[in-house]
């Protein structure tokens, strides 16, 4: 006898970064994310605010595989969502449907998530500005998407260039969204310190008149540039 796969497949238990570390990365610009990471960690460039806000987001990812043109497993992730998650619905980079709209968003505002991330479309643009909650995606659609799965939520879905795992911390803001993975919070959040206090001496000295900083300056006289006529 055949039997019928799930439509959902849910996880709604996975390891949880501390409170504390999370709230480390509060008001921390994603290139200072990024260059405590070593330079990278952002995801795709099409993966954008909507709309561009000042306003930058930090959350704990709980993931969800939709695929395209379906929207179950995200209704599956906002049915274990808690406080403080930003939802991350991959929809495998399908634009012919929105995986998302308002209403849906609104009732992931009332469950105290902090935002939305896809790398497919949303819509109803109108509503989603007066929910207030940010939404990162890929464009705008009225096309609407089916309930049927299958679908997982919980699990690491590929997303915008990278694996993204439940229990990882995003940060977003007008450049984009930058990926932490949860086992490397801890080590990040040190280095984020000294990029931060590296990027405001040198924001200091820019501002006071500095044309070229000093350590470029012993990289153009050294002998490993080569000056031609």
């Amino acid at each position: 006898m055949i039997v019928d796969p799930p439509v959902l497949t849910i996880r709604a238990k996975f390891p949880r970064p501390a409170r504390e570390i999370v709230e480390g990365f509060a008001g921390a610009p994603t290139g200072n994310v990024v260059d405590a990471m070593g330079g990278g960690g952002a995801l795709d460039h099409r993966i954008k605010p909507l709309p561009p806000s000042a306003k930058i987001m930090v959350g704990v990812a709980l993931t969800c595989d939709c695929g395209p043109s379906d929207n179950l497993a995200l209704f599956g992730a906002l049915s274990v969502a808690q406080p403080g998650d930003i939802l991350v619905a991959a929809a495998h980079g399908h634009t012919g449907a929105a995986v998302t709209g308002d209403l849906m968003l609104g009732m992931a505002r009332n469950r105290g998530v902090k935002g939305f991330v896809t790398d497919g479309m949303v819509r109803d643009i109108v509503g989603i500005l007066d929910v207030g909650l940010p939404v990162y995606c890929a464009g705008v659609t009225p096309n609407s998407p089916a309930r049927n799965g299958p679908g997982t939520v919980g699990q690491p879905v590929d997303l915008g260039g990278l694996r993204i795992e439940s229990g990882d911390i995003l940060i977003g803001d007008r450049d984009g969204i930058v990926v932490v993975p949860r086992d490397r919070a801890a080590a990040v959040l040190k280095a984020l310190a000294e990029v931060r206090a590296a990027e405001a001496a040198l924001e200091a000295k820019v501002k006071g008149g500095l044309e070229i900083p000093d350590f470029v300056v012993a990289i153009l006289a050294s002998d490993r540039v080569r000056n031609i006529e």
